[in-house]
């Protein structure tokens, strides 16, 4: 039997899933590696620890089916991360990750003289600290003796591709979200490389989401398991490909992913920006762009959720807690702005608050403001999204959060619409795969991934959505009126910083 490998490099850890080529999950790994914070606003990872965990996870899958038949690997992999190459071929950075804000005020001087705004126009990526073309601005001025032996500007799928084949080869969809590619011509733009103080050379060569790779290194492999022919097709970015593997790709299907960060998405068949400049637009496919908003507050900040009121309990146990208390948290309200906010903010100063706190309050009632805080967030990004591309037809849910039943019903309260969860949590991994089949003529097209994708129930809404549809305006108004204050209290906090609150890494 053959299968198909989809290799998914994440914020956190990297998974690899081996597919039948009806897209039932036969094997799995998923290692993880360490986020590297060790002064204010930094988020960066080592290059050859996640090479490690690819070359791991395969090892480790490949192992799981042996006796079948490998069709092929495809890739995806988190968007908007930097890694600067020398002459020969070595890291002369870390990856810098999407959640590095060190380049806020090049961010904010973009938007500040219109530059921002035109380019906006042509990349179809929010200017925001996020972005490839600002992390090199910040560089540039920051590292200038860094930047001035840099051979090659590079993500982290073209830092293990190089690997594996030695070459530096980029697809559309994640050059698309560096900033620095023009979606209309599918190309470097000029400007943006001026800005960032590239030349064409020294960035990877530009192929389509569905380019295969052979020749691998014959001793990686060996390691792996597989023959050194073995095709790989380069797959795209882990946001445009976890629409795909919810089967979200045809328009009035909205995504809405919540793993360490968040995302909500839909599929239009042409490059649209939104004219605010609050959504992204992603290349997935000949005719297939996925236009959406990422957050950057979704598990992460359960998780902070978890250490600070209650270290060491399981996330059933907060959750079986929070279930206890009424929807609306008693009129306690969150904004989960704890690492800054990308959609529907693009604010790397914000901050989190509780508003509306009384005596009355307890760690319960805190712990289910926080979840309906990030869901609130999520539905802030699904109203932008429903401006532009119309009001969605159908709710396609996934990520870690999935796995719980008050995230699910959470989810089609404040959403007010059915929720349909599929079956497979790791849709990236997925969708690498069926967009792996379809380029290597095993699938007829991508619309084969409706087929694959098996759902566990469809959400239906409770009688809560009128409790939540009266709070969340007013969630809204305290979102809005704070803002303002955001950069000032940012400020403060870099000014007089917490020698001990520096992060020195977190899995």
């Amino acid at each position: 039997m053959a299968v198909m490998i989809g290799v998914d490099i994440g914020t956190t850890s990297t998974k690899v899933v081996a597919f039948d080529l009806q897209g039932k999950a036969l094997a799995s790994a998923n290692n993880p590696y360490a986020l590297i914070q060790s002064e204010p606003d930094m988020a960066e990872e080592s290059p050859e620890a996640i090479f490690s965990a690819v070359i791991i996870g395969l090892q480790r899958v490949v192992a799981q089916v042996a006796g079948q038949s490998v069709a092929g690997i495809s890739f995806s992999a988190a968007m908007h991360s930097v890694i600067v190459m020398d002459a020969q071929n070595r890291p002369l950075t870390r990856v810098l990750t999407w959640a590095d804000n060190r380049g806020a005020a090049f961010a904010q001087q973009l938007r500040a003289d219109g530059r921002g705004a035109a380019l906006f126009a042509k990349t179809g990526v929010p200017v925001h600290p996020m972005s490839p073309l600002v992390k090199l601005m910040w560089l540039q001025k920051t590292q200038p003796a860094v930047m001035a032996k840099a051979a090659h500007v590079i993500g982290i799928k073209d830092y293990v591709l190089f690997r594996l084949f030695g070459r530096y080869v980029q697809d559309y969809s994640l050059a698309n979200a560096t900033g620095l590619m023009d979606i209309f011509t599918m190309d470097w733009d000029p400007d943006a490389l001026a800005l960032a103080g590239l030349q064409p050379a020294q960035l990877p060569q530009l192929v389509d989401t569905d380019y295969q790779l052979q020749g691998m290194a014959p001793e990686l492999a060996a390691t792996i398991g597989v023959a050194a022919d073995t095709p790989v097709v380069i797959g795209a970015s882990d946001g445009v490909l976890s629409n795909l593997g919810v089967a979200a790709i045809t328009p009035g299907t909205v995504a809405v992913t919540i793993g360490t960060s968040g995302a909500v998405r839909t599929v239009v068949d042409r490059p649209v920006c939104d004219p605010s400049g609050r959504l992204f637009t992603y290349y997935l496919a000949p005719n297939r762009w996925v236009v959406g908003g990422p957050v950057n507050n979704g598990g992460v900040v359960w998780r902070w959720a978890r250490d600070t009121f209650f270290a060491g309990r399981d996330y059933d146990q907060l959750t079986a807690m929070a279930a206890q208390v009424p929807a609306g948290a008693d009129g306690l309200l969150f904004l989960p702005y704890l690492g800054g906010e990308r959609a529907p903010l693009w604010d790397a100063d914000a901050r989190g608050s509780f508003i509306g706190l009384t005596r009355q309050h307890d760690q319960a009632t805190m712990l289910r403001a926080v979840l309906e805080g990030i869901t609130f967030n999520l539905f802030a990004v699904m109203q932008l999204v429903a401006e532009l591309a119309g009001q969605p037809k159908a709710i396609q849910a996934t990520g870690g959060f999935a796995r719980s039943a008050l995230w699910r019903q959470l989810l089609a309260d404040i959403f007010a619409a059915p929720v349909t969860i599929p079956d497979s949590f790791e849709s990236s991994a997925l969708g690498a795969a069926v967009l792996g089949m379809q380029s290597l003529g095993l699938c007829a097209s991508l619309d084969a991934v409706a087929a694959m994708v098996g759902q566990t129930h469809t959400q239906q809404p409770s009688a809560d959505v009128a409790v939540y549809s009266e709070l969340m305006p007013i969630w809204a108004d305290c979102a809005s009126r704070l803002a303002g204050a955001y950069a000032a209290i940012a400020g403060f906090q870099r000014r007089h910083p917490d020698k001990n609150a520096a992060i020195a890494s977190k899995d």
